[in-house]
């Protein structure tokens, strides 16, 4: 069978050169006699591919020597809890805006284990929106403020950090390398790596050196922040392949000239997807214009059979994975790094050809 047109939410495309090289190194990592899956993480060559990784991803984004980079395990979501358990002492409050499904749950666990106080919310149109605060709204002697960045299942992103007097914290789990951000507005940044960066297993923490170490006693050892700093990322056994992993797709972007000519590919492909649907009399957007993100795109038509029908029809001709979140319903075109304007391009013009059959 052919590779298809992968355009799925996560865990999503790879770029193809990256796939073939660990594809070349998966037998035998150079100069280590084994694969990476089986190679000690205390070993030289791990030593090597780690220190390589974190140094590409801080090349990449411009991350100042003042932050740490940790590499850790249990997705984005366990991450909902660990910050916080580690920025956040018992009475202390946390502001938390409200965009989708994932903040949902980060605000859930943040009331679960200390005080989190939702200030803002789109749920009252279906987070097709990002809502705009200013430190007015924000709650006095809140120790951070938390948002998602950009919403997978919704479509929306936010284009500027929120205005407040606390920290910033933020889960850039679908948007992290998509562009260029300025590290040095935000004083935790959290990501998964299924979407833009390697395949599922490591997370990405990137923390402000003084920010470690306030976890009181009563935190379990795994899930201080200050235990993997200490240890560099080496406490326990990491994610070993998905580090390597990351470490090649980092190499990759950065071959391509960086950040900013990856996010200039990225806006020509979302504009592209963008501009087909808008011109079109059968498709329709979910998002606020200003608000839309260019890694994810929902879309709809107007009847669930069309929806239902334009599914199969994209299913057989190579496009996979380009059902809806129920959430929204009808399509959801993830446009990550891995996918090449070819892809996108390949879905417009299905997508004009399903319209003229069915108008």
């Amino acid at each position: 069978m052919a590779r298809v047109w992968n355009f799925s939410a996560g865990p999503s495309a790879l770029p193809i050169n990256v796939l073939k090289k660990a594809q070349e190194q998966m037998v035998e990592y150079p100069g280590a006699g084994m694969s990476v899956m089986e190679m000690s993480h205390r070993s030289k060559s791990f030593t090597e591919i780690i220190t390589t990784a974190e140094a590409n991803l801080r090349s990449l984004m411009n991350i100042p020597d003042s932050y740490k980079v940790l590499f850790l395990q249990g997705g984005a979501s366990s991450q909902f809890a660990m910050v916080p358990l580690n920025l956040l002492a018992e009475g202390e409050t946390a502001d938390y805006i409200n965009t989708g499904r994932w903040s949902t749950m980060a605000i859930k666990e943040g009331q679960k284990l200390r005080y989190a106080q939702v200030i803002a919310s789109s749920e009252d149109e279906n987070f097709s929106y990002i809502p705009k605060i200013t430190k007015s709204d924000c709650t006095p002697g809140a120790k951070y403020l938390h948002f998602t960045e950009n919403n997978t299942i919704y479509g929306t992103t936010f284009y500027s950090v929120p205005e407040t007097d606390a920290r910033i914290v933020t889960d850039m789990s679908s948007s992290i390398l998509s562009r260029e951000v300025d590290v040095n507005q935000y004083d935790l940044i959290y990501a998964g790596a299924q979407k833009n960066m390697g395949p599922a297993g490591v997370t990405v923490v990137i923390v402000r050196e003084e920010l470690l170490g306030m976890a009181d006693s009563s935190v379990p050892t795994m899930f201080n922040y200050q235990t993997h700093a200490e240890k560099d990322s080496l406490f326990n056994t990491p994610p070993t392949f998905g580090i390597y992993m990351l470490g090649l797709v980092c190499e990759e972007l950065m071959n391509m000239g960086g950040l900013a000519e990856v996010e200039r590919i990225n806006r020509a492909k979302a504009e592209l997807l963008y501009n087909t649907i808008d011109e079109s009399d059968l498709f329709s957007g979910t998002v606020r214009v200003e608000d839309r993100s260019i890694t994810n795109i929902p879309f709809v038509l107007p009847t669930d059979e069309l929806n239902a029908a334009f599914i199969a029809e994209a299913t057989d001709r190579g496009i996979a994975n380009i059902k809806g979140h129920r959430s929204v319903g009808g399509m959801r075109a993830s446009i990550y790094n891995g996918v090449p304007m070819e892809g996108v391009a390949f879905l417009v013009d299905f997508m004009k050809e399903f319209e003229k059959k069915n108008k």
